[in-house]
């Protein structure tokens, strides 16, 4: 990738990685949802582990970036939690000898914040919180809007259980609730009581919002 205008790059850690019981199977895990998100959400630059605990990826608009960290957490096992730091900026490539794609620019500043502020803020007051936006560009409205969105957005999806979260990530990947149904073994009613109890169900339908907002894309070389 040459360069590039404003895109929305997302970095992404493993919640209480050193906890884990077995790593690598986690680390298998996260690949495999990774993928799978990457089919139903294209991103410019696909999920790709880093170093440590960290994934990253490159959406087009901030809109796409939300809907599919939202899916990606959804879709995760159980006993595996991601957190995200969503920035806003511009990103060019840095030359380097190593075969490893080497990039910098606001855009990953940005993020690098997010992640670094959403885990303070996750420690300080808001345990439930997974994700956080910054813009590069100072002042953005969008950027209170965007965080106000992802506080609510995280409560409320640390606050359904895993199967609740399966049906919940189904939906999104464009199953039916019959479907899900026969592959959990209930009824197609009690897939969407506990979705509209849950509270999974306005979830869906906010990201459905999110789809029809439109947002500007800008000149991107791959």
């Amino acid at each position: 990738m040459r360069s590039i205008d404003v895109v929305v790059p997302v970095i992404m850690d493993i919640v209480d990685s050193r906890k884990l019981a077995d790593r690598e199977s986690a680390q298998a895990a996260i690949e495999s949802v990774c993928a799978l998100v990457e089919r139903h959400r294209p991103a410019l630059q696909p999920w790709q582990a880093t170093v440590g605990d960290e994934f990253q990826a490159v959406y087009p608009t901030l809109n796409e970036a939300l809907c599919a960290t939202a899916l990606l957490r959804l879709s995760l096992p159980a006993d595996i939690d991601c957190r995200f730091g969503i920035g806003r900026g511009s990103i060019k490539p840095v030359s380097s000898i190593s075969a490893a794609r080497i990039q910098d620019g606001s855009g990953w500043w940005a993020a690098r914040a997010a992640i670094d502020e959403a885990r303070q803020r996750e420690k300080a007051k808001n345990p439930t919180l997974r994700s956080w936006f910054h813009d590069a560009k100072a002042g953005d409205d969008q950027t209170a809007i965007a965080n106000a969105y992802l506080l609510t957005r995280d409560q409320l999806i640390s606050s359904l259980n895993p199967k609740t979260r399966r049906y919940a990530s189904g939906l999104l990947l464009g199953q039916t609730q019959s479907s899900i149904a026969r592959a959990e073994g209930v009824t197609q009613s009690a897939v969407s009581q506990a979705l509209k109890n849950s509270g999974a169900g306005t979830l869906i339908a906010a990201m459905e919002l999110l789809e029809t907002v439109p947002e500007p894309r800008n000149r991107v070389q791959r």
